[in-house]
């Protein structure tokens, strides 16, 4: 039931980004979103890759472990690549990459949908669990609409399912430490957030010496690096908790920078 839900989630998260991507312009596709200057292409082959790594490791072990190992090589090398090489996965441009992704994404959340969300796959970092994985999609199919959002200057209406990248966000308070080479400074604050539903959502044990709240949309920006902490509406208390918004990062990989306070406040 909890990866049907979740799966269902994911489905729609990518729905609602299809249909703004629909509306892009042959000039829209290639101009650069406010992520590391990304155009909307690259952002959505990335996608693509993510999603078809999911996949991969959910249905063909072996040929995610060969993957890696080809990008691992390169990279070692000074070589950037995907490690597709081989791997007949080929990916296009606006619309046709657009149909492609979206397609991909479909069947990926039908993968999902029928997992044990217990279960263990591997992934570019640490193995996690099938529910783990599900839940970064839904995170990484978000954010990266987001900065879609963004660049265009257009609203975005919030829905409950970005609970599950807040819970993603307070799981991750460790790894944002962590990925910096540091311990973390004292106990994982209390965080109460506000749903887009009006719902309370708290985590972690009650301190008011020690703590996070606000709108939830708000904190999903900043774990997920769409917003600086300066800019959203969070009322921050004590060391660790301004420490952990400062360097917040949701995600895997090397440790990025937030925004600039100002850069995606529009």
């Amino acid at each position: 039931m909890v990866m049907a839900r979740l799966a269902d989630d994911l489905r729609a998260e990518g729905s609602e980004f299809h249909a703004l991507l629909e509306t892009l312009s042959e000039q829209n596709w290639r101009r650069a979103t406010p992520f590391k200057g990304w155009t909307v292409d690259y952002v959505l082959q990335h996608l693509v890759f993510g999603d078809w790594l999911n996949t991969l490791s959910l249905t063909d072990p072996e040929q995610f472990s060969a993957v890696m190992a080809r990008r691992m090589a390169a990279r070692a090398e000074g070589r950037k690549t995907m490690g597709l090489e081989g791997t007949g996965l080929q990916v296009g441009q606006g619309p046709e990459l657009l149909a492609q992704w979206y397609d991909r994404l479909g069947r990926l959340c039908d993968l999902f949908a029928g997992s044990d969300p217990k279960a263990r796959m591997q992934w570019v970092g640490p193995d996690m669990s099938v529910r783990s994985a599900a839940t970064a999609r839904l995170m990484e199919t978000w954010a990266h609409g987001q900065d879609v959002y963004d660049l265009l200057r257009q609203p975005r209406v919030a829905t409950d399912r970005i609970r599950n990248i807040a819970t993603l966000g307070v799981n991750t308070f460790g790894w944002s430490f962590q990925i910096h080479g540091l311990e973390p400074p004292g106990p994982a604050p209390h965080v109460a957030l506000t749903a887009p539903s009006g719902a309370i959502w708290t985590w972690n044990e009650a301190n008011p010496d020690n703590r996070i709240e606000g709108p939830a949309l708000d904190f999903c920006h900043v774990v997920t690096q769409g917003r600086n902490i300066a800019d959203v509406n969070l009322t921050v208390t004590g060391e660790t908790a301004r420490y952990w918004m400062a360097i917040a990062q949701c995600f895997a990989g090397a440790p990025e920078t937030p925004p600039p306070p100002g850069a995606r406040s529009w």
